[in-house]
């Protein structure tokens, strides 16, 4: 073997083990993790416009289950109770802006840590939502 096939055979084994490292070979991922990135993806496009968008209609008709239970003391269950706590705040504070930092997902549960200012010249302040997610809507 001369200095070329020897870097050849050193390439074509590299290639095959990065492959391996990266998954190439790799089961297809398991329910439940497909599940929660679903849960997690489907969760953080609808927070985005609820928050930012102000379009509550959309919100009821897209975002939230048949069924909503809200664990907030002050807020009372169903979707028209927390949609009004929106509108409210969206007509109060027309400039309010919400920014995903972080999120996550467990089962059927997401959470979210929110960066949330009513206006623009404000610190703002920390949020953390945590939802229970069926079909897709907020439940």
């Amino acid at each position: 073997m001369n200095n070329v096939q020897i870097k050849n055979l050193i390439y074509s084994a590299t290639a095959f083990v990065t492959v391996l490292a990266l998954g190439g070979c790799q089961e297809d991922k398991d329910p439940q993790t497909v599940l929660e990135e679903a849960n997690l993806k489907k969760a953080v496009y609808c927070m985005v416009p609820l928050e930012n968008k102000k379009d509550i209609e959309a919100s009821r008709r897209e975002y939230f289950g048949e069924t909503y239970i809200q664990h907030t003391p002050w807020i009372p269950d169903r979707v028209d109770a927390v949609l009004s706590i929106f509108a409210t705040r969206f007509e109060k504070y027309p400039d309010f802006v919400m920014e995903i930092k972080r999120s996550g997902s467990d089962g059927d549960l997401v959470w979210m840590h929110l960066h949330t200012k009513r206006t623009p010249e404000i610190l703002g302040n920390a949020v953390i939502n945590i939802f229970r997610m069926k079909d897709g809507k907020f439940v």
